[in-house]
């Protein structure tokens, strides 16, 4: 496990976060600006003066209340916002940096295989001046991995890059992901990122942390904002079960049925991440027929909430999996919507993640 209880006090903001993760896996910290993400980032990696409290990851004890390990010699890589490369040396040399100051012994990420997870291998001649946004962040990443880090600390590294330099780096940010074990914490404002990457969800609010969970239960709990809001959603992991060439199809298992979506072919058994807002999912009392919608599931209610005055969000257990709808008062009480009632989920969308 990471486990955190640390405690920072400045003029106008005090930072007092606990909590225990995973030491595996991508967790998003996700929250409002000013709530303190970057500053809990900062206080682990041991940057901010005057912070208290203590940090552990695993066995290995960073801060207590008798004891600090020095910055230098925190065992963890560190992303930006900017890459801050060294400007007069090329990407080659870039990434040997923290080579040479890494003993051998201690190396875990290798060279080439840091290169091959990135994409780098065509850009190691050229100058960081050369390389566009989503090129130099991905050698930003590379040099943090090749410090071999027992944690990587990645605060918003995608933030100051446009929306092509985005979709660019994200297929490496999943690769990152589905390769490397170590433990990352994603700090970020986009829920694009953190249902694409993320395996759980730390939620701060005013320096501290408010809920903390698997990114799938946190997604759904109507307990809390994230499933109230306009891209109320929630994740489904599956396993590919075959593909359909003639219409480019995808069927993905999940506990509670088969998902056709729209996608590409992947080997049987795979393991895929879906995407369903729960402005698309609708409620039938029974199972529609001669329909569009190809993903229809057999479910029960959980909750019903009321989001204003006009619409409802109504949370499903399909399987053991929970889902949300978005739905009108008037077709909740149409519907005789309450807990335990037996429906059908109607998903008019699905995006495939993974």
């Amino acid at each position: 496990m990471i486990e955190a209880d640390l405690k920072l006090k400045r003029d106008d903001f005090t930072l007092d976060a606990s909590f225990a993760i995973p030491s595996r896996g991508v967790t998003a910290l996700f929250g409002p600006s000013g709530c303190g993400k970057t500053t809990l980032l900062r206080t682990i990696a041991g940057l901010e003066q005057g912070a208290s409290g203590c940090f552990k990851l695993g066995q290995s004890v960073w801060q207590n209340d008798h004891y600090s390990l020095p910055v230098h010699k925190r065992p963890l890589g560190y992303v930006f916002q900017e890459a801050s490369l060294f400007a007069h040396l090329n990407v080659k040399k870039n990434l040997e940096y923290p080579l040479r100051r890494t003993p051998e012994s201690r190396q875990q990420v290798q060279y080439d295989e840091a290169v091959r997870l990135l994409g780098l291998q065509h850009l190691l001649h050229r100058k960081p001046a050369s390389l566009s946004g989503g090129e130099r962040q991905r050698v930003a990443i590379a040099r943090a991995l090749l410090t071999s880090p027992k944690l990587l600390l990645m605060d918003e590294p995608l933030a100051a890059l446009d929306l092509r330099s985005k979709q660019e780096i994200m297929p490496f940010l999943e690769r990152l992901h589905e390769t490397l074990k170590i433990p990352v914490l994603y700090v970020s404002h986009s829920p694009d990122e953190v249902a694409r990457l993320a395996d759980h969800l730390l939620l701060m609010q005013n320096g501290k942390i408010a809920e903390a969970g698997p990114i799938g239960e946190m997604l759904t709990r109507v307990d809390l904002p994230l499933a109230l809001g306009d891209d109320a959603e929630a994740l489904v992991e599956g396993t590919v079960a075959g593909f359909d060439p003639t219409y480019q199809l995808t069927q993905v298992d999940f506990p509670g049925g088969r998902f056709t979506v729209s996608g590409r072919e992947l080997p049987a058994g795979h393991p895929v991440r879906l995407r369903i807002q729960a402005r698309d999912v609708s409620l039938a009392l029974h199972a529609s027929k001669g329909t569009s919608i190809l993903n229809i599931f057999p479910a029960r209610v959980d909750e019903v909430i009321p989001i204003n005055p006009s619409q409802m969000i109504v949370r499903l257990d399909t399987g053991g999996v929970p889902i949300l709808s978005r739905i009108t008062r008037k077709s909740a009480d149409a519907l005789q919507l309450e807990s335990g009632k037996a429906v059908y989920a109607q998903v008019k969308s699905v995006a495939l993640l993974s």
